[in-house]
């Protein structure tokens, strides 16, 4: 697993040095640091146009100004490697964790299944607050998992919870909830 993340962080840095260089190279265009009717400019432009204009049309939708799309561009592919190099990080020492567990009896494994299932648990929780927060609720089709997988324990908080104003203290009452059930469930194992 090791050589498949270096590969990968090798495959993120370059990645994030083309849509550097596309971004720079739009930018000289756009600003007209260099000129567009040229040689050079034609040259940039037809080689970072293909990155760039769906990111410009998405950014342009937003309300945003076209000429910063290869910034959005960098921004997007940096917050996609970081969150493709943790996604692979936390699978390579969930998988590590899942042999030593297994690998040291019943009573660790049982606790390791524990600690995962309250940490996937965690995460969709976690998920699910940070998407209302920009107007994404439960009908979005990357936030179904979550929503499906925090349900049973937030809905019936937020029933008994009373109204907190505009904060919704149910998301934090089940994290709690969870962590006493976490917290439980390794005492009755042993561990």
């Amino acid at each position: 697993m090791p050589e498949i993340q270096t590969v990968a962080r090798y495959a993120v840095i370059g990645v994030f040095a083309v849509s550097l260089v596309t971004a720079f190279a739009s930018w000289l265009v756009r600003t007209q640091r260099v000129s567009p009717f040229g040689a050079l400019g034609r040259t940039l432009r037809a080689a970072s146009e293909p990155l760039i204009r769906p990111v410009e049309r998405r950014l342009v939708r937003a309300g945003g100004n076209p000429v910063h799309a290869g910034w959005w561009l960098v921004v997007g592919v940096a917050a996609t490697g970081v969150v493709l190099l943790s996604l692979l990080n936390w699978l390579a020492g969930t998988l590590s964790g899942a042999g030593a567990a297994f690998a040291g009896g019943p009573r660790v494994a049982l606790a390791f299944l524990i600690v995962a299932a309250y940490n996937v648990v965690f995460v969709a929780l976690v998920v699910r607050v940070v998407a209302s927060w920009f107007g994404r609720f439960r009908y979005t089709w990357w936030l179904r998992p979550a929503y499906v997988l925090t349900d049973w324990v937030v809905e019936p908080i937020r029933r008994l919870l009373p109204a907190g104003g505009t904060m919704d203290w149910s998301p934090l009452a089940a994290w709690l909830a969870l962590w006493v059930l976490k917290q439980v469930l390794l005492a009755i194992v042993g561990l």
